[in-house]
C-alpha cells in the first residue's frame, strides 16, 4: 500500500501547540517546522481503531491489561531485540512526567543531574523546577559531528552527579550513540554511582549506517541502574494521546517509581491511548516502513535545497530523528538576526538554538516530518529572504 504523505492537512483550530500556538503569537500566515510532532497523519489502522473506540460512547476509567504489556514486549523485541518481562514495564502518561517523578524519587534537592548540551529543554527544565542543579556537559563538535566530551563528563561526575539524563538518539543534534560511547558512559555511571535515565523516544527513526542500542542491554550491571523511557508518541504521531512505556529492570527502583506515580496521581491511561498503542505496535509495520523512507527523502531534499540556495548553512548530518540541526553562524551568531530572517521576514517557525541552552546560539532545529510541498515552501521562503543571497 502507498500512503499519501504529500497531502497537506490544516491543523489550525485543533488546539495544536505547534500551529495554533504559532498563530496566536505570530499569525496564521506562517509555516511551522518547529515542535517535534509530525504534520503527517497517524496510520490509517490507528485512526480506524480510535474511531471504533469512540463509537462505543462510554469513556470511563481504563487500566493497562495484558494485551498492552504484550504489545510493548512485542515492539521492544522486534524493534531492538530486547526481550523484557512484563513486570519491567510501567505505564506513564508522558516521558517528561516520568522523568520529573524519577528526579523526585531518586535524588534530593540540591543534587546534581547531568545532561549533554545542547539539550531538549523540557527534560532539562525538569531538573531546575524540582530544585536540583543542572550539570551541563557540552557535546564537542568534531568535523561536523557531535561527540560526548568524556573528560568533561568525568569532571562533572566527580562533583557528585546523582543521575545522568541520556537522550538517545540525541535531540537536537541527531546523534545515534554507538555501543562504545554508551559503554564508556555507563562505566562512568557505575564508577560514580549515578542512575541512568534514558529517553529513547526518537529511537524508531535511525538512518542508514547507524544502529540504536538500548543502554540497558549492555550488561546486567548496567541494566540494574538504568531506566529506559519509550513511547509510540513520535513514531506514530500519537503525542497527545499520552502513553509512554517506562522499562525498569531493577525491582526496587521500579516499585519506588510506581509509588512516585501514585503520589503524583498518575494512573488510568486515557480511553484512546492503549488501543492506539496496541494497534500501532502490532499492525502498522508497512506504514512505518513507508514513513521512514519518506522522512529520509525529506532530509535529503532539505540538505540539497540548502546546499544549493543557502550554501553557507551547515546541516549536521542526522544519524537519527526527523530533526535537522543547522549551523547558521555564517549568517549571524546573534539569534535575534536569525529570528528576523526566518520568523519575521520568511514567516517560518523553527526552533531557535537557545531554546536548547546557550550552547545552541547560532543554530536552528528544523522538523522535516511534514508533507514535502509544505517543507519545500518553507525552505523557499527562507531562501527568498536569505541574508547572504548573491542576488
Amino acid at each position: 500500500m502507498t500512503y499519501d504523505f504529500d497531502r497537506i492537512i490544516s491543523r489550525f483550530g485543533t488546539n495544536s501547540a505547534k500551529w495554533d500556538g504559532m498563530a496566536q503569537a505570530h499569525g496564521k500566515d506562517m509555516i511551522a517546522l518547529s515542535v517535534a510532532d509530525m504534520d503527517l497523519q497517524a496510520p490509517p489502522k490507528v485512526v480506524e481503531q480510535i474511531v471504533e473506540s469512540a463509537r462505543h460512547g462510554i469513556y470511563g476509567y481504563t487500566d493497562p491489561f495484558p494485551p498492552y504489556f504484550e504489545a510493548v514486549q512485542h515492539w521492544l523485541d522486534k524493534a531492538y531485540g530486547w526481550q523484557v518481562p512484563q513486570e519491567w514495564i510501567v505505564f506513564s502518561p508522558r516521558i517528561v512526567q516520568a522523568v520529573s517523578v524519577l528526579i523526585q524519587r531518586f535524588t534530593n534537592e540540591g543534587d546534581r543531574i547531568l545532561i549533554h548540551t545542547p539539550a531538549y529543554q523540557p527534560i532539562a527544565k525538569a531538573v531546575a523546577i524540582n530544585g536540583r542543579k543542572l550539570a551541563e556537559s557540552p557535546l564537542r563538535l568534531v568535523d561536523g559531528r557531535y561527540e560526548i566530551d568524556f573528560e568533561d563528563m568525568e569532571r562533572q561526575m566527580q562533583q557528585g552527579v546523582k543521575m545522568v539524563l541520556l537522550v538517545s538518539p540525541h535531540n537536537p543534534t541527531g546523534r545515534v550513540w554507538t555501543r562504545e560511547e554508551l559503554e564508556r558512559l555507563a562505566e562512568l555511571c557505575i564508577t560514580y554511582d549515578a542512575l541512568i535515565v534514558s529517553d529513547d523516544i526518537h529511537a524508531d527513526f535511525i538512518h542508514e549506517g547507524h544502529e540504536h542500542t538500548i543502554i540497558a542491554k549492555l550488561s546486567e550491571e548496567i541494566a540494574d541502574r538504568s531506566i529506559i523511557c519509550t513511547s509510540p508518541g513520535k513514531t506514530f504521531n500519537l503525542a497527545s494521546l499520552e502513553i509512554a512505556n517506562i522499562v525498569i529492570p531493577n525491582e526496587g527502583l521500579r516499585e519506588r517509581f510506581k509509588d512516585g506515580l501514585q503520589q503524583a496521581g498518575m494512573h488510568n491511561p486515557t480511553f484512546f491511548a492503549v488501543p492506539a498503542l496496541e494497534t500501532a505496535y502490532t499492525a502498522c509495520d508497512d506504514w512505518l516502513q513507508e514513513l521512514r523512507a519518506y522522512i529520509t527523502d525529506n532530509i535529503s531534499f532539505a540538505e540539497s535545497f540548502m546546499a544549493e540556495h543557502m550554501p553557507e548553512l551547515k546541516v549536521m548530518k542526522p544519524e537519527g530523528t526527523y530533526l535537522l540541526w543547522v549551523d547558521c553562524t555564517a549568517c549571524s551568531r546573534n539569534e535575534s538576526d536569525l529570528v528576523k530572517w526566518i520568523e519575521e521576514q520568511s514567516r517560518v517557525s523553527v526552533s531557535f538554538g537557545t531554546s536548547f541552552g546557550q550552547a545552541g546560539e547560532g543554530f536552528v532545529r528544523i522538523n522535516v516530518a511534514a508533507p514535502r510541498p509544505l517543507l519545500r515552501e518553507a525552505l523557499e521562503r527562507m531562501a527568498a529572504h536569505y541574508p547572504l543571497s548573491k542576488n
